[in-house]
Parts: C-alpha cells; structure tokens; sequence
C-alpha cells in the first residue's frame, strides 16, 4: 500500500483528501490510500513519520509550511528561495521540502491576467504568501504586502485608504477570512475604489465566491477563487512523489 497525507491543523476544510481518493477511485489505484493528519504542534511531524513508514508524500497546509521546514533535511531551491513548503517526499537521508503552490498560483492567476495588470496588493504575510509573492516576482509583477499590523516592508488596511494605490489592480486574498463557515467576514479594504480594470483573487475556494470577490464582481472586477490553484498544486504534488 501506497500511503499519502496531509498535515496542517484544522483539516476538516481540507481539499487534498477528497481530491487524491476521487482521483485513486477514477484511476482504480487500489494500492494507494490518502490520510488527514490533523497536527495542532508541528512537533508531532516525527511521530506521524515514525508510525506511518509506508508513507509516499505528505502535503502541507497551515500552520505549518514553514513551521516544518527545520524537520526536514533537504529543500528544494524554490522552496528554498521562498522559505515555505506544501509538498514533501521521502527520500534516503530524510524528508525533502517542495512549493508548488507557486506553481499553482501562477498558472492559475495568468489565466485572466491583462498588460496593465502589473502591480498588485497583497493581503496577509503567513506562508501561503510566500509563495504568492514568489510567483509574482516570476511574473514581473512588483507588489506591496497589506497586514493588519505595520511592519518593515509593510501597509496596513488604513493605508489603503490613501491616495497612491491607484495602479496595483490586481488585489489578492491570501488570508482566510471569508472561508466557510464565516462566509459573511471580509477585510477591511476600500472596495468602493475597485473598477472593471481590477483583478481580485481569493486564495479562499470554500464559499466559491467569498464577500471579497462579490464585491469585485459587483464592481465589473475579474474575479477568481483558489479552486484551480490547488487543482494544479496537487497534481505537481502527485508528480514529485512518483518521480
């Protein structure tokens, strides 16, 4: 038997296991089997890997794409670079760190990306921002970080409120406010100054259309959520652990 799993905590969101059983199911791959493992401390990482040797490839979600990193004895140079993980394989010395949300995103986002598309804002700095803003670099796309909390290199939600963000159209949600069940909550941003040249992506794919990107799309914004982004990731996931 094959086994596959994913750690992060909660997990009762979780789109990776319902995604590998329908694609074992489709594919009649008996021999495989994928498990949720719900770590609240990322400490508990050796104990999974200890109990579970037949262990094939793990996915990574929050809070621990960084959190694991010291865990593991090899990375591979984007995951490096960025300094976040969601992807994991065994190899003969220990386990080795990989990002393909990266991947996942920026293949996603360039679906409906224009020419004046060439500044964005970007909300939250925990791991799957580091990624985010990977891809963007990839893209030629500068970007500014939004938190809650000022900090070297960062805005806060009031300071979106001023004038001189005019041009980062291209606005991406990459905390998870608005994800099921408080589909009602939303950041604090000046959704007034949104326009039909506006690109909003929401991390978030549970609701399909958070507070966030129904704002955008009243305004005539592109909207899309994360569902294809995690699609593409986890189909980059399925390649490295059969390498």
């Amino acid at each position: 038997m094959r086994r596959y799993g994913l750690i992060g905590f909660p997990l009762g969101h979780s789109f990776s296991k319902s995604y590998f059983e329908a694609k074992f199911q489709r594919e009649n791959r008996s021999d495989c089997r994928f498990d949720n493992f719900p770590l609240e401390n990322i400490q508990d990482f050796q104990q999974v890997i200890k109990h579970y040797p037949d262990l094939s490839g793990l996915a990574v979600t929050i809070p621990h794409k960084t959190a694991v990193i010291p865990y593991l004895t090899e990375l591979d140079p984007d995951a490096a670079a960025m300094g976040a993980v969601n992807c994991l394989k065994p190899t003969p010395n220990g386990w080795k760190g990989f990002n393909t949300d990266w991947i996942g995103f920026r293949d996603s986002l360039s679906a409906e990306l224009k020419p004046f598309h060439q500044r964005a804002l970007v909300f939250g700095t925990g791991g799957s921002s580091k990624a985010i803003t990977y891809a963007l670099q990839q893209l030629g796309i500068s970007y500014q970080l939004v938190s809650r909390q000022p900090g070297p290199g960062l805005i806060t939600y009031d300071d979106l409120r001023q004038p001189g963000w005019e041009d980062y159209l291209v606005w991406i949600n990459c905390t998870p406010t608005g994800t099921f069940p408080n589909v009602e909550s939303a950041l604090p941003l000046p959704f007034d100054r949104i326009t039909p040249r506006h690109y909003l992506y929401d991390l978030v794919y549970n609701p399909p259309r958070t507070v966030f990107l129904q704002q955008g799309a009243a305004a005539g914004a592109t909207v899309r959520n994360g569902q294809d982004m995690l699609i593409i990731q986890a189909d980059f996931n399925w390649k490295i652990w059969n390498q």
